[in-house]
């Protein structure tokens, strides 16, 4: 019975969660949030109030807890203990420091795996999980939903008056975890009846009758393993995605309905971009989305790209400020393979990296490294001797300048002109069909793909200072944006063609990439001439198309990149319809065709990418439509390795960041209307000569 009753719970939340009304947006923060996630049940030895002593003369005012030891909460089967994590709030609110608890849902105790080895997640092809990694589990279990529920309810109870705890993280990094469990599947097929209605109109929209595949009963529907429908592989994605959804806006509602109304719910996304979770969806049922920005670029590479562009998605999440649950404190990995701690001035710089792309809290993963297991290198604030070092210092000088200048910089809001359409079916549908696979035959790893697509757009904004957000196929006004940027837009219904070609028609100015407008919303090729709906808005149509077995000069070097002046990977044989060509394959055979288009269509224009574009290329392209659109200024005339951040401060004021991301010190002529930098607390006029350390940052907040 209650196996049963939990089923019909968990299919209700499906539309009932997924439908509820937005949460109200949660009152401004009144300074920056900063501190680590903080376990001390990994503690080797007793060293509590020494722990809060180090962080309170740090400046840290946060700390996450609970979130990873489910075991320690329940130990045995409906024992409860609560003494171990009273005793660490009790200890941070004798010291000033605030807790998000986290909802200990993504790593079972062991008793439970033994007692339901059902909940543990069935791959593809009857792969079966097994017990001791983390996020090894069916979310959608009946025993396990029981059982978190359970667990839920009574530590938002416990907890939900304490005036320590500001809010909740509902499970960590949750994605599907390739469950394809029986309950998964029957579930899935239910989903299907109600979105087709028939299994003929299934059938059609698949193009099932390959191969003579095409269904005529529901219970013929065959599993998603070996599924070679590129339509079911599509849906069975979307399907993966609305089950990470489903199964946080349960938390998310469990919690609302039993913790107190002045905790905030947030969920840490574990970075962004991901296939199998709808961050859009999954961020309608919080408070405030949190994001866990890891940088992979150290020491002499370091340049913040990688967290502007997590940071830049998570913010578009919900057009608002967001939390850093997580980023690196020293050194990262699963080995010991990677150990590049960062250099002097870095453990700083990237906390004010975080807060110039509109972070309100940064923590650390973690406080202390742990002395064994999986993330024994993947090191915390404190090294291995659990003493303070140099890392520590450094963090301790950005905790006091932050507890003097929070409150200027926290709630930074943006009023960006450009954004990156992101396109997860098209993802999906690109990695299940690639274009740049490195052999023929066989899941071949790819030299590139939408992703890397995606990366490199947003990286040439980046690097010509230019601040973007991200726009979803779902943004029904387009409006406020100058320049928008379509990455190679594959799977698109009709509509968001249409919206599209309506945005250029009243004065917008899109770059687009090749493969847009290819396929419908069911991953079907369009049965009329390619680009489909766009020929309009682009004024050229094409027959062929083909991969480029090596790069590809355009003729003349149209965009002065020199030895970059290349392209790669895919070229499409543009007809011109009403379009202009802007540059030409340099190509006995491919020079007869445009690999660059320019179309005016109404009161805006369309520029089209009908290749792969190096990376210079890219960034000079992007550079030219910038211009185009009236976007360019004094920030794109800075040093190679300054790069700036701008916004709106809660005070109504302008926020300028300058960060110089190299080892050597820079200088340049300040060029906006003068102010005060912060960090110093002196004046800066306008036009004075302004002077960055290595690895330094200037935070000017003007008059």
């Amino acid at each position: 019975m209650i196996k049963q009753t939990l089923s019909a719970l968990a299919c209700w939340c499906v539309v009932a969660c997924a439908t509820a009304a937005p949460p109200p947006a949660p009152p401004p923060f009144p300074t920056i949030l900063y501190g680590a996630a903080y376990y001390h049940e990994y503690m080797p030895y007793e060293r509590l109030d020494k722990d809060v002593q180090l962080m309170k003369e740090a400046g840290f005012n946060v700390v996450r807890l609970g979130e990873s030891t489910w075991s320690l909460w329940e130990p045995e089967d409906g024992r409860f203990d609560y003494a171990w994590m009273d005793r660490v709030i009790d200890a941070m609110g004798k010291a000033g420091i605030k807790v998000i608890m986290g909802t200990p849902t993504y790593s079972i105790p062991a008793w439970m795996a033994r007692q339901h080895p059902e909940i543990l997640a069935r791959r593809f092809n009857g792969g079966q999980n097994t017990y001791g990694m983390r996020q090894n589990m069916n979310t959608d279990a009946p025993a396990y939903r029981f059982y978190a529920e359970r667990l839920i309810r009574k530590i938002a109870a416990r907890y939900k008056d304490n005036p320590n705890v500001i809010g909740w993280q509902v499970d960590n990094e949750t994605g599907s975890y390739g469950a394809a469990n029986d309950d998964v599947f029957i579930r899935f097929q239910h989903y299907l009846e109600k979105k087709f209605g028939t299994p003929e109109k299934l059938s059609q929209a698949w193009l099932l009758n390959y191969w003579g595949q095409d269904l005529h009963s529901w219970t013929d529907l065959p599993r998603p393993d070996g599924a070679q429908s590129t339509g079911y592989k599509l849906e069975w994605t979307r399907w993966s995605q609305m089950r990470v959804t489903d199964f946080l806006s349960w938390q998310a509602a469990l919690i609302r309905e039993c913790a107190s109304p002045r905790q905030f719910v947030t969920h840490d996304f574990a970075g962004a971009l991901h296939s199998d979770v709808d961050e859009g969806a999954v961020a309608r049922a919080l408070d405030i989305a949190a994001v866990n920005i890891y940088h992979w670029a150290a020491q002499d590479k370091y340049n913040g790209v990688d967290q502007t562009l997590q940071a830049d998605f998570t913010r578009s999440l919900k057009r608002s400020n967001f939390l850093v649950t997580e980023t690196n404190a020293q050194t990262t990995d699963w080995s010991s393979s990677f150990q590049y701690p960062p250099y002097d001035g870095q453990f700083r710089q990237d906390v004010y990296t975080h807060l110039s792309n509109g972070a309100n809290m940064v923590e650390y993963w973690h406080w202390a490294s742990v002395h064994a297991n999986q993330e024994t290198y993947w090191k915390g604030v404190l090294s291995h001797d659990l003493e303070p070092n140099r890392a520590y210092a450094e963090m301790r000088r950005t905790g006091h300048e932050l507890q003097k200048i929070g409150p200027r910089l926290v709630n930074l809001q943006f009023r960006n002109q450009v954004a990156i359409l992101w396109s997860r079916d098209s993802l999906n549908a690109i990695n299940d069909m690639p274009f740049a696979k490195q052999t023929q035959w066989g899941a071949a790893a790819t030299n590139a793909d939408y992703a890397s697509l995606v990366k490199q757009m947003h990286r040439a904004l980046y690097d010509l200072n230019v601040s973007a957000d991200f726009v979803f196929p779902d943004t029904a006004d387009l409006s406020s944006y100058k320049l928008l940027i379509v990455p190679s837009l594959y799977v698109a219904d009709d509509a968001l063609l249409r919206r599209i070609g309506d945005y250029v028609r009243k004065g917008g100015h899109v770059v687009m990439a090749f493969k847009s407008g290819f396929a419908n919303e069911n991953a079907a090729v369009r049965p009329v001439m390619a680009p489909g709906p766009l020929r309009d808005v682009l004024g050229f149509h094409y027959q062929e198309f083909s991969n480029l077995a090596t790069p590809l000069a355009l003729r003349g070097d149209p965009y002065q990149a020199g030895a970059d002046n290349q392209v790669r990977h895919w070229a499409e044989f543009l007809a011109l319809d009403s379009a202009k060509a802007l540059a030409w394959y340099d190509h006995p055979f491919f020079g007869r065709w445009p690999a660059i288009t320019v179309n005016r269509h109404g009161a805006g224009q369309a520029l089209y990418e009908g290749t792969y574009l190096s990376d210079a290329l890219q960034k000079a392209v992007l550079k030219a439509a910038l211009q185009d659109a009236g976007l360019t200024g004094a920030d794109q005339q800075l040093p190679a390795n300054v790069r700036t951040r701008a916004g709106v401060n809660s005070l109504g004021r302008a926020l300028r960041y300058y960060f110089n991301y190299s080892g050597a010190e820079v200088s340049f002529a300040y060029p906006h209307a003068g102010g005060t930098e912060l960090l110093g607390a002196h004046p800066v006029r306008s036009g004075e000569l302004l002077r960055l350390a290595p690895w330094g940052v200037a935070i000017i907040e003007q008059d």
